[in-house]
C-alpha cells in the first residue's frame, strides 16, 4: 500500500513538472532567437563554473529524469550534456521505454464487456452441470454472442465450483429439492418452555412445495413409537410423497425410517452440522417462535396443542408466503378478489373484513360483497 502511494507521488510529480516545463518551452519559443542564444550562453556558464572546480552534482530525481529525456529529442542534446554520461541519458531513454511497454502489455487481450461478463457468471451459477462449450454453444447459437470456451473459462467464478472449470457431476442439492418441492416432505422438532418451566417438544410436518403444515403435536417425553403415530397421522395412505427429510435425531431411529420406507417414502437424513439442508423446515421453525411463541407462555401441553391449532390454522389458511407469488398454502379455502382496473382503488360493491388471531396479535383481511 505504501509503495502504490509513493508510486502515485511519483507520477504526479512528473506530470506537474513536464507541464510547467511545457508552459516555459512555449514562452521560449515565441522569444526571439538572439535572446534565447544569450539566455543558453549564460546557462553553460555557470556550468561549466561547477565542471572546472569539480563540484559533484546532486542524484537526479525521476521528473528531472524524465525532463532531459522528453526534451533531448527536439535538438541534438549530446552537446549539451554535461552533468552526466551520454551513456547514462541513453539508458534513462531504455528504462523509460521499458516501463511503457510493460504497462502497455500487463492488460493481454481486451475483457469482454461487463454486461457480458456478468452474464457468463449468472449463467454459471445458474446451470451447475453446464460447461464452458455449453455456454459458448449457448451464447452462440441462442444470443448470437460469438464467444470461446476458453474466453468462458477465464471469466468463471471461482466459488461456484471448487474444481475450476469443470462442471460438476451432480445438481445441487438447493436445485434437488426446488425440482422435487411439490413430493417432498419435511420433518423437526423444536422446544417450548411452560410457565412452570416444563420443556415440551413440538413436531411438524411440512409439504415443501405448498409451505402447508400437514401436522403438529406436542410431547413431554418423545420417541421413536410416538413419532411413528405422529407420521402416520400426518401423511394419508394415498399420498403422492415420495421422499421425507429429517436431521440426525436418536429420534428417528432406523425402524422410524424403515417404516417410513414402507409407506412409500425415501428418508433422505441431512448431513452432520448442516441445518441448511432442511432450510424449508428451520424456517418454519422460526417462524412458529417469531410469530406464536415469542408472545405467548404456555400454561400446560394441553394449552400450548390449543395455541398452536390456533396458529397452524392461521398459517395455512391466512397467511400470506412471499415464496407462493405471494399466497396461501390452502389457496382453496378462501377466493382470491379479482384485481380492480384502478390499482389504488377499493370495489365499491365490496367491504373490508377483518379477523382477530390470538386476540389481536395478528389479523386476517378479505372483502365480502355488500347486500344489495
Amino acid at each position: 500500500m505504501r509503495r502504490t502511494a509513493q508510486l502515485l507521488r511519483s507520477l504526479l510529480s512528473i506530470l506537474l513538472i513536464t507541464a510547467g516545463e511545457g508552459i516555459q518551452f512555449l514562452w521560449l519559443a515565441v522569444s526571439s532567437r538572439a535572446e534565447l542564444s544569450a539566455e543558453v550562453l549564460f546557462l553553460r556558464k555557470q556550468l561549466a563554473f561547477y565542471r572546472e572546480h569539480q563540484v559533484p552534482p546532486r542524484k537526479l530525481t525521476d521528473a528531472a529524469r524524465f525532463s532531459l529525456v522528453l526534451w533531448s529529442h527536439l535538438f541534438n542534446w549530446k552537446a549539451a550534456l554535461m552533468i552526466v554520461k551520454p551513456e547514462t541519458l541513453i539508458g534513462w531513454h531504455r528504462k523509460g521505454f521499458k516501463l511503457f511497454w510493460r504497462w502497455r502489455s500487463r492488460l493481454g487481450r481486451p475483457r469482454i464487456p461487463e454486461v457480458l461478463r456478468q452474464l457468463i457468471v449468472r449463467m454459471v451459477r445458474e446451470n451447475p452441470t453446464w460447461g464452458e462449450e455449453r455456454i459458448a454453444a449457448e451464447l452462440s447459437v441462442k444470443l448470437g454472442i460469438l464467444v470461446s470456451p476458453r474466453t468462458v473459462r477465464a471469466y468463471w467464478p471461482q466459488d461456484s465450483d471448487p474444481r475450476g472449470g469443470r462442471r460438476t457431476s451432480s445438481q445441487h442439492w438447493r436445485t434437488f429439492v426446488r425440482n422435487h418441492a411439490k413430493v417432498i416432505v419435511a420433518s423437526d422438532f423444536l422446544v417450548a418452555i411452560t410457565a412452570s418451566f416444563r420443556v415440551l417438544y413440538v413436531f411438524v410436518v411440512m409439504e415443501v412445495g405448498s409451505r402447508r403444515i400437514l401436522h403438529c403435536n406436542v410431547t413431554e417425553h418423545p420417541t421413536a413409537a410416538w413419532t411413528l403415530q405422529q407420521f402416520r397421522e400426518a401423511i394419508p395412505s394415498d399420498h403422492a410423497y415420495r421422499f421425507l427429510i429429517h436431521d440426525r435425531d436418536s429420534i428417528f431411529s432406523a425402524e422410524v425410517d424403515d417404516e417410513l420406507g414402507a409407506f412409500g417414502l425415501k428418508v433422505l437424513r441431512t448431513p452432520v452440522q448442516a441445518p441448511k439442508a432442511n432450510a424449508y423446515c428451520e424456517r418454519l421453525v422460526g417462524t412458529i417462535r417469531r410469530e406464536c411463541l415469542d408472545y405467548v407462555i404456555p400454561l400446560s401441553e394441553k394449552h400450548l396443542r390449543t395455541i398452536l391449532r390456533e396458529w397452524v390454522g392461521h398459517y395455512n389458511r391466512g397467511r400470506p408466503h412471499a415464496s407462493l407469488g405471494p399466497g396461501i398454502p390452502d389457496s382453496d379455502s378462501r377466493p382470491r378478489p379479482c384485481p380492480s382496473i384502478h390499482r389504488h382503488e377499493l370495489p365499491g360493491d365490496c367491504r373490508i373484513r377483518a379477523r382477530d388471531v390470538f386476540g389481536g396479535l395478528h389479523h386476517e383481511y378479505w372483502l365480502e360483497e355488500i347486500a344489495a
